[in-house]
């Protein structure tokens, strides 16, 4: 039985319900009214909407929006025609190396997208490790649309490899098979039985990839200026970050991303929630994979180089940049150096600083989006309490909110005039900013592992005279924390290293390792920012993956 009793559910009900209420109501409240009240600003509700018909008719923010559609279905085409094939082959061909090549395509996950694009801008520009290798440089190609969606492709196609061979490989090649006995062909059997079983998962990926490519700001920013292709998200960045500060222009393009972020999940869950084929023989078993024969050396050969172009290549320079005395000196014995990492750890710039920051920051939010998320996923599961729905629905909304989005709805928020207290301009307010972006990875997780609790455990503790609270601590966490601890470890390596709402939010002598970096390449210190971002890729992979050994060997995650 579901349980009833609200009596001692009433407080996890208000700390869930007022927490998502200032983490995410707030920000997307503080949006929707600017963009309705253009002078909110100065306290007044005059000349409502008055703005809302010369910003769309603005030809700027037409070209913009296009190109933010258009740059989101380049970059879905892209992943698909890189990953599905991939992906096919890992599922139903025996490919030898098999775990080596999911490990590397997953390095992608762990280069913040920023950090592999100026890694790409130091291997392709003029004078860069292309040319000094090779005698040419691909610049022209770099910094261009096509090159734009290239680089955001190596960043996001690994959705779709795993989702596309994880999916194919639970259809497994029995049921083709069977329809190559009755005399299809391979291709027919593949397109009439395989890819039909599969098209649920491969869709949800490749809209997942369309929300991430319209919400990507580094790419874009790093790339597209000298391309002359601006998106939306710098649009709003420019309309906040640039003199004079047009906040309802900026918030007016923030909902237009919202909506189009919006309509991409909800046809996510269309997609997931419609009627699909599917199968009543079980899983298939390892033996349904096929040698791969001729076919073998072909196969190696992708890998390598895709694993080569989307790993290699941002890693090597990356390194190679944070190991030069001088950029001008090139791949050389004697431009090798450790001074970089030496001044990171000196704290050169505020580097050291920065980086502590930023891990803080990452523990404070994987602790705040923990503690609310399974609050939040409790009430919505376990409970009756009126306004649940409400409090589920506020932990999907930042799934459609970018973080350039969340960041102007925290400066319209909470940079009114006349109000008693602020977290801006201050930490606390990249702390609400980091908590409302990543709070759906928390919620999400919780929710589902109390999907799977059974609510008779519950209802034995409250018969022995256990209270909500501690049914709760003593039985459903210890449940779920499994897959709670897993989310938070996102969590933290996502928050460690965010950008966009840093840049935007960061208080005025505060540093994080996403600004450092930035802006170290944008000042001319690139090594040093090089030397940041390689430490920041290790910490952000070693520390996660060493606190998850450490609860497996405690018995508190199961190998």
């Amino acid at each position: 039985m579901r349980v009833k009793d609200i009596g001692g559910t009433a407080p996890a009900a208000w700390a869930a319900g007022l927490s998502l209420f200032i983490v995410v109501a707030v920000p997307f409240a503080a949006i929707v009214l600017q963009a309705i009240f253009p002078q909110l600003g100065r306290g007044s509700f005059a000349e409502p909407l008055s703005l809302l018909g010369p910003t769309l008719a603005d030809e700027r923010l037409i070209g913009m929006a296009g190109n933010t559609v258009l740059l989101g279905f380049w970059v879905v085409i892209a992943s698909a025609l890189l990953a599905v094939p991939l992906g096919v082959v890992r599922a139903l061909y025996r490919v030898p190396l098999a775990p080596l090549w999911d490990v590397l395509l997953l390095v992608p996950f762990m280069i913040p997208p920023y950090i592999a694009t100026l890694g790409w801008i130091m291997t392709l520009q003029p004078r860069g490790y292309l040319q000094q290798l090779l005698g040419f440089n691909l610049s022209p190609f770099l910094f261009s649309p096509l090159g734009m969606t290239l680089v955001m492709t190596f960043n996001t196609f690994p959705v779709v490899y795993f989702a596309v061979s994880r999916t194919v490989e639970a259809v497994g090649a029995r049921y083709a098979d069977v329809a190559r006995v009755f005399g299809a062909t391979s291709a027919k059997a593949f397109y009439r039985i395989t890819l039909p079983l599969s098209a649920p998962g491969l869709a949800a990926s490749l809209l997942l990839v369309f929300a991430a490519a319209i919400e990507e700001y580094g790419t874009p920013a790093a790339l597209g200026r000298r391309a002359g292709f601006q998106v939306l998200v710098t649009g709003i960045d420019a309309r906040v970050g640039d003199w004079p500060v047009d906040l309802p222009g900026a918030a007016i393009l923030s909902l237009m991303l919202v909506l189009l972020s919006l309509a991409a999940f909800l046809v996510q869950r269309w997609v997931l929630s419609r009627r699909s084929y599917q199968t009543v023989g079980g899983k298939p078993q390892n033996g349904d994979k096929r040698p791969l024969g001729a076919l073998a050396i072909p196969v190696l050969a992708g890998f390598s180089i895709v694993a080569f172009a989307v790993a290699g290549i941002p890693m090597l320079a990356i390194l190679a940049t944070a190991l030069s005395r001088t950029i001008s000196g090139g791949l050389s014995l004697d431009n090798i150096t450790i001074a970089n990492f030496a001044g990171l750890f000196g704290n050169r710039a505020g580097a050291l600083g920065a980086l502590l920051t930023s891990l803080m920051l990452g523990v404070g939010t994987a602790v705040i989006t923990g503690a609310v998320g399974v609050c939040a996923a409790y009430i919505i599961v376990k409970t009756r309490i009126r306004g649940r729905g409400l409090i589920d629905v506020m932990t999907v909304i930042p799934n459609a909110l970018p973080g350039i989005v969340v960041a102007v709805g925290l400066i319209l928020a909470w940079n009114m005039p006349g109000l008693p207290f602020t977290p801006y301009n201050t930490v606390f307010v990249l702390l609400l900013a980091y908590c409302c972006i990543l709070l759906p990875q928390t919620a999400r997780y919780a929710t589902a592992a109390l999907l799977q609790v059974g609510d008779n455990l519950e209802a034995a503790a409250r018969v022995f005279g256990a209270t909500p609270p501690v049914a709760f601590r003593r039985i459903l966490l210890p449940l779920v924390f499994p897959s709670l601890a897993s989310a938070m470890l996102l969590v933290f390596a996502l928050a460690s290293r965010e950008l966009v709402a840093s840049i935007v939010l960061a208080p005025v002598g505060m540093q994080t390792i996403g600004t450092f970096i930035w802006r170290q390449f944008e000042q001319g210190s690139v090594s040093l920012g090089m030397a940041a971002a390689f430490v920041t890729i290790v910490l952000t992979t070693v520390l996660p993956l060493a606190f998850l050994t450490v609860l497996r060997r405690s018995g508190l995650v199961a190998e």
